[in-house]
C-alpha cells in the first residue's frame, strides 16, 4: 500500500502543477480546481488510512 499512496501523492502534485499552468495560460476553470480538490482529499484519505 505505501507504493500506491506515494504514486497518488505524485499524481496529486502533478495535477496541481497542471491545473495551475492551465489557469495561468488559459484562465481559471472551476471544474479543474474542483477535480484537484477531490483528488487531494482522496490522497489525504489514503495517507490517513495508512497510519
Amino acid at each position: 500500500m505505501p507504493g500506491s499512496t506515494k504514486a497518488m501523492g505524485v499524481l496529486t502534485v502533478g495535477g496541481l502543477v497542471a491545473v495551475t499552468a492551465y489557469s495561468v495560460a488559459l484562465g481559471s476553470n472551476g471544474w479543474l480546481w474542483f477535480g484537484w480538490v477531490v483528488l487531494g482529499l482522496l490522497t489525504l484519505g489514503m495517507v490517513a488510512s495508512r497510519t
